[in-house]
């Protein structure tokens, strides 16, 4: 250990040992990080949760055994997090709260699932929404580093494109579809057939205008209760069998900016409104080529993720002492 190093580590072995003469807790140091340590506090902590897991769950005749490699594999986890936490401050890299709750929220969205719903999922992994901050934080570190240090020297090969992409051709082979606007008029409850009239004399009327001239993106806008309404109705690429039976039906049998007749479903009225159509088939490599590029470069990138991890604990001072 460096001798600049030596007073601070002191330091910090003094408080832990007041800090835990204080509470009436015996803490021990567990591993040393350079000029940092791991309590045995903090240890048991982390480990809590894993080890309810193996008591409640592990039936087999070598409980004490896993437990202590289990634990182990923890601290050594730990030390890790701390390696990459003090290269971290070292190269500048910082990860604010607001991003990593940005983060957080956005994996939310996209599992459809509110902040409530996903502390409680949390909870019955027997986590909470801290512990996953502070995972969440540190892959953002991660991701940081491996950008800066190690995606980097990745270099992948027109070669290794091309042998991807006759090796998972069955991947790209793209289904038929089409890029549609709609506007709905659904079916409110409790809707009786004089209702039902009412809304036909409706959509019928909006038709007529668009056929007139008057811009389908507008009258979406104006009157569609359906999704994407205030992009103009505008629900992208649909492929075929994934919409209502009578609506895929009409969809696929329009030709280019053709607007259908009026199409009655169970949820209500549609008009449609064909944008593009692509045909089924493989598709090129020039279209797929970037997300070859990435699927290549993350299997690279775990490699030369361990090489480069090896080399920062072979630079640093590590001491376990389990």
């Amino acid at each position: 250990m460096k001798a600049h190093h030596i007073v601070p580590l002191l330091m910090i072995c003094l408080f832990a040992s007041s800090a835990a003469a204080a509470t009436g807790v015996v803490e021990r140091i567990v591993a040393v990080v350079n000029d940092e340590i791991i309590t045995s506090y903090e240890l048991d902590n982390a480990f809590e949760p894993m080890e309810k897991r193996i008591e409640a769950t592990y039936k087999g005749p070598n409980k004490e055994r896993l437990l202590q490699e289990t634990r182990l594999d923890m601290l050594k986890k730990m030390v890790d997090k701390l390696l990459l936490e003090q290269e971290a401050k070292k190269t500048g890299i910082v990860v604010k709260d607001e991003e990593v709750m940005d983060t957080i929220r956005d994996i939310a969205r996209r599992q459809n699932v509110s902040m409530d719903a996903l502390k409680q999922a949390l909870a019955k992994e027997g986590t909470t929404l801290e512990a996953y901050r502070n995972e969440i934080r540190e892959q953002m570190v991660r991701m940081r580093i491996l950008r800066r240090d190690v995606r980097s020297k990745i270099a992948i090969s027109e070669e290794e494109i091309g042998a991807y992409y006759l090796k998972h051709r069955e991947e790209y082979e793209g289904k038929e579809a089409v890029r549609i606007k709609q506007i709905l008029l659904p079916y409110s409850g409790g809707l009786d057939e004089e209702g039902k009239k009412k809304l036909r004399e409706q959509a019928e009327t909006i038709r007529q205008r668009i056929m007139a001239g008057e811009p389908f993106d507008l009258m979406a806008a104006t009157y569609s209760q359906g999704p994407a309404a205030a992009q103009g109705g505008d629900l992208g690429f649909i492929e075929k069998g994934l919409m209502l039976p009578e609506v895929d039906r009409v969809a696929f049998s329009l030709k280019q900016d053709e607007v259908s007749e009026l199409i009655e479903s169970s949820l209500g009225l549609h008009l449609l409104k064909l944008v593009d159509k692509r045909g089924a088939g493989v598709k090129p490599i020039e279209a797929v080529r970037q997300e070859i590029v990435d699927r290549l470069e993350e299997g690279k990138l775990e490699v030369k993720y361990e090489d480069w991890m090896e080399g920062l604990r072979k630079r640093s001072h590590i001491e376990i002492r389990l």
